[in-house]
Order: C-alpha cells, then structure tokens, then sequence
C-alpha cells in the first residue's frame, strides 16, 4: 500500500476543488471520504452557499459522469430511474435510461419530491442498482448520490424519512465565509470558476485508490472504542433512537478512507473523534424538536463521554 499515493490523491483534489469552492477545505476533505467508501452525502444549508457548485466541482475534478436531478412534487421515480418505451421502428420495447445511471447524481432539493420518488432511491443508493418493470439493471460504479435540501423551508416539502436518511453516509453543510473568504468569492465569480479547472485523476488511479482502502487496519481496543460511542448513542435519555450496526459500519469504512488520505494505514482514535458527527448524526432520533445543528451536538456529546483509549495503538 503506498501511501504516498493516497497523499497526493487528496491534496491535488482539495487543490482544484477549492479553485472553485473558497474556504471549505475540511467539507472537501469530507466529500472525498466519503466518495472514496462509497457512501453519499446530504449537504443541509440554505440557499446560496455552493452546494450545487460544490458537487460540479468535484465531479469534475475526479473526471466522472456527472447528471442532474432536479426534485419537484411532479417527479416520478421512472422520471429518474429510467422507462421501457415501445419503439416503433423496431417493433420492440426499448429501455431508456434515467439520469441514475451516471457517477455522480446531483439529487437538487431532494426533500421536495413526495415519498414515492424518494423511495426509488432506496435500491440505488444502498445496492447500486435499480429495477424497472421486474428487471435490475447494475449501475455505474463508482456511483455516488450527493443531495441537497434546505433546512430552514419546510411548504412544499417531505421530510426524508428515517430508512432514507440512513442511506446517506455523511450529513453536513457549509455554512457561511469568513468577510475575506466572501471577497475572494465575489472577485472569482465575475466569469465562471468551473471552467477554469480541469480533471485531476484518472481511473486506474482512483481503481487503485479503492484496491487499497481495505488494508487500513484498526487495533481491537480503538474498535471498541468506535462500539462504544455507538452503543452510548443507544443508552442516552435525550436520544430516542440511537446509531445502528450500519452506521457502526459507515463510521469504520469513513474512518479507513481518512486515515489512507492523511498518510496513515492504522485508524487513531481522533479519526474516530473528527468522523462521528458527520457520519452520526443524521443516524438518530433525538427527543424533542431536531435539526442538525441539535443532532451533531448530541453526537459531540457523545463522544466526549466515551473514555478515549490510551495504549499505542501502532505497536
């Protein structure tokens, strides 16, 4: 495993995507991590702040597929998965595909579409396939779906539910820039950012990039380390639903790609640390009125009364 590779991987990605995005290293560095296990993402901010220019960005940077969903109430799911059309020409039942079948799936205010359209996510988001009049059809791989929703509109809007938010890998925003930030925001908007960058990997890189993510390994006393956070999120009288076996799973596989891109091929207890609100907190029901400011706090919380363990985890 060289690790040199996976260095220079994450480095030359925030580079470029921060021609574009100004500031927002740390939520690139997230969306990486992210990508490289596999997972999705729910970016949850108000209008304006980059999202949609965030994830064109990133797409274009790793040189992928790059299709647009645009959620409304009148959505269908074959609207995005696809339809079998009777061509006239041939005489026969063609299959047109949906915008699923790409690599990376902007889902634009997922939180508008009713459940029914949110639902033929489901298959695609968890088994990277979708099925169409009794037929599955595999996707694209890698195959990544990065949604949107703004947290603070709520008519015409259905709340996820929870079998959807799970799917989800990570929840986070992006929150406003700094004054300077802001400036150099404004001066780098006069034409279009995205066309000044171009692709930073190619494919036998990035085949080689998820070869190796298996070969970062844990030490037993730092993995339950990582059980116990999940399990306090289970005993909690301020959360009502805790984390489940999948989001123990997320947490490692995130933790795994994290420590690979920081030069490391051993998980440390502060990638468990910095990981957990971002992969936790969509994970649970808390009581009382949530949003995810609350829920990261709950999960902070969490972890800070969960006793660190103390050995050298790389003997």
């Amino acid at each position: 495993m060289e690790l040199d590779k996976f260095i220079a991987f994450k480095d030359k990605v925030i580079a470029n995507v921060s021609k574009v995005i100004v500031g927002k290293e740390r939520e690139i560095e997230l969306l990486l991590v992210a990508f490289l296990a596999g997972g999705h993402v729910l970016l949850e901010d108000v209008p304006g702040m980059g999202k949609t220019m965030l994830i064109k960005a990133f797409a274009k940077t790793l040189d992928l597929q790059f299709k647009r969903i645009q959620f409304t109430p009148d959505l269908l799911p074959s609207d995005i998965t696809g339809i079998n059309f009777y061509n006239q020409k041939s005489g026969d039942f063609q299959f047109r595909e949906g915008p699923l079948f790409a690599n990376i799936v902007l889902a634009d205010e997922i939180n508008r579409a009713t459940p029914r359209t949110q639902s033929a996510l489901l298959e695609a988001m968890e088994e990277k396939q979708i099925t169409v009049d009794g037929e599955t059809r595999k996707l694209q791989l890698p195959f990544m779906v990065l949604a949107t929703q703004n947290p603070v509109e709520s008519f015409g809007t259905f709340p996820l539910p929870e079998a959807q938010l799970d799917r989800f890998f990570m929840r986070f925003g992006l929150g406003y820039p700094s004054k300077e930030e802001e400036k150099d925001i404004i001066k780098r908007n006069v034409g279009n950012p995205l066309e000044a960058i171009g692709p930073v990997a190619d494919s036998q890189e990035l085949e080689y990039i998820f070869a190796n993510l298996a070969a970062v390994s844990i030490q037993d006393d730092v993995m339950d380390y990582l059980l116990d956070i999940v399990g306090e999120t289970r005993n909690k009288d301020s959360i009502q639903l805790g984390v489940s076996p999948r989001g123990a799973i997320a947490l490692f596989k995130a933790c795994q790609a994290y420590a690979a891109i920081n030069g490391r091929d051993y998980i440390l207890p502060e990638d468990i640390k910095y990981l957990a609100p971002p992969v936790l907190n969509h994970r649970i029901i808390s009581r009382g009125a949530a949003n995810m400011d609350k829920s990261l706090d709950l999960i902070e919380g969490t972890v800070a009364s969960v006793e660190v363990p103390l050995e050298d985890i790389q003997a």
